[in-house]
């Protein structure tokens, strides 16, 4: 029981992440104030890299940029390892 409260924070939370990518998108589309990159990196790997990733995807955004292709799944192999390690605890 305990551990649905962490997937449910987890889901929420790559969810903000996801929303945070596309008004970053939104906000380059208008020539808008922009998030910055290294704020988004971090937020990816701050546990959300499903979010980043998906964000990434679904919002064609920053998908050109080298260290958003290679970062952005390596936090998500983090996230993952982490996770796997804290739940088998």
């Amino acid at each position: 029981m305990g551990y649905d409260i962490l997937i449910v924070a987890l889901c929420v939370w790559n969810a903000a992440v996801l929303l945070v990518y596309g008004a970053d998108k939104s906000r380059a589309r208008r020539g808008a104030w922009r998030i910055k990159e290294g704020t988004l990196i971090a937020l990816a790997f701050a546990l959300g890299a499903a979010g980043a990733m998906l964000g990434m995807i679904l919002f064609r955004h920053k998908t050109r940029h080298v260290k958003f292709i290679l970062l952005v799944p390596l936090a998500l192999i983090i996230n993952i390892c982490i996770f796997y390690i804290g739940v088998s605890f």
